[in-house]
């Protein structure tokens, strides 16, 4: 099957596919994961978690790794094929172990997609050294993974691809276009070190015959904005946006904003995120913060976007601009945190519902200025600090 996975001769096949090198001479940009996958033989080579960004070369590293060890690569893709292709697979890399003393690489693309169940059912077969397990994902591991699993396993991060290692991996790839250095240099700066990104829109243009600056910069910037609303991007944006808000960062606010929008990103999402903010980094400081965040909540679930915008950015703008206290966050959390940290907490026997005791409670409405000081708490500590 590995032999399958290194044919060149396809012209239909995808650039990227197409000049996906064969051994470790041609894999250009992860230094440190070539001296360390080289270093093995099929004795001793673990079991790999290969994980980082879309388009690092982590596929190519485990099919070039099991050229190196020449081992029979079986590729499984988690998100494509189900439990019962799974161990079909593992059916026959057994058979090969038994019939053939011939040992395999199961390399599983996409392994977080793997349901937890499965996971577990690898770990007989990891644990006896049936077969090299390699697998794939551009997740965290320590998050998606089981910690059995990763119990046996080691873990190799990719990172994305600097601009020279990009141009390199572009001019092999350019080596039968013939596309001018100008253009080569756009398509690595709006590849946010992506190789097969940047391999895919180099083969595009060159297939539309573009070759007009302009044409080719609007493009590259409409299809290079990366936005998962279930990946690493989607946190790390959201973050920014209520961090500026929070630094009363008006202008990154709403670039982050923007993005969200751009990204397709769900507006009532973001208007809920401001409600929490409203309350945790302004609070009293501000007592129409809130006001503000709620109607924004309100008016976005019932507009829709394009319009949700424009209230978005008010909400926005407003909030960043008002004055910051975290007072009722912190006081809140310390409550919780005398209460989680002692026994049952008393209530005063003249505040109880039904207490003898009951008639010594003092009414402050019949006291001048509406207050009178009594016992409100058998906990001295305080809690609240302006």
């Amino acid at each position: 099957m590995q032999d399958s996975l290194f044919q060149f001769s396809d012209h239909n096949q995808p650039l990227a596919y197409k000049i996906r090198p064969q051994d470790f001479n041609g894999f250009h940009g992860q230094d440190f994961i070539k001296s360390t996958l080289e270093k093995f033989n099929s004795s001793n080579c673990p079991h790999f978690i290969l994980h980082g960004p879309a388009g690092t070369g982590k596929t190519t590293a485990a099919l070039i790794l099991g050229h190196h060890l020449k081992l029979d690569v079986q590729v499984f893709n988690a998100v494509l094929g189900g439990i019962g292709e799974l161990k079909k697979i593992l059916a026959h890399i057994k058979d090969q172990k038994d019939l053939y003393h011939k040992k395999c690489i199961l390399f599983v693309d996409e392994v977080h997609r793997i349901h937890k169940a499965a996971q577990d059912a690898l770990l007989p077969y990891l644990e006896k050294g049936d077969f090299i397990f390699i697998g794939a994902t551009t997740e965290h591991p320590q998050i998606v993974l089981n910690k059995a699993l990763l119990s046996r396993v080691n873990l190799l991060k990719f990172k994305t691809h600097s601009d020279e290692s990009l141009k390199k991996i572009l001019n092999t790839g350019n080596e039968n276009l013939n596309i001018s250095d100008s253009i080569l240099d756009l398509v690595v700066n709006f590849s946010n070190g992506d190789a097969r990104f940047a391999l895919s829109k180099l083969e595009r243009i060159y297939e539309s015959k573009l070759d007009d600056i302009d044409e080719i910069k609007a493009l590259l910037a409409q299809e290079a904005r990366f936005y998962d609303k279930k990946s690493t991007r989607h946190y790390d944006v959201i973050s920014a946006f209520i961090k500026s808000i929070r630094g009363s960062d008006i202008d990154a606010a709403l670039l982050y904003l923007a993005v969200m929008l751009d990204g397709g990103e769900d507006p009532v999402f973001i208007a809920r995120r401001m409600m929490i903010l409203a309350s945790e980094d302004i609070g009293n400081a501000d007592i129409n913060a809130l006001t503000m965040a709620n109607n924004a909540h309100y008016a976005v679930k019932n507009l829709g976007m394009p319009e949700a915008r424009i209230t978005l950015s008010q909400a926005c703008i407003y909030l960043a601009r008002a004055p910051k206290s975290n007072n009722a966050y912190k006081a809140i959390d310390r409550a919780i945190d005398i209460v989680k940290n002692r026994a049952t907490i008393e209530v005063p026997t003249h505040l109880r519902n039904y207490h003898p005791d009951k008639m010594h409670y003092k009414y402050p409405h019949n006291y001048e200025g509406n207050h009178v000081e009594q016992v409100y708490s058998l906990i001295e500590e305080p809690i609240y600090k302006d």
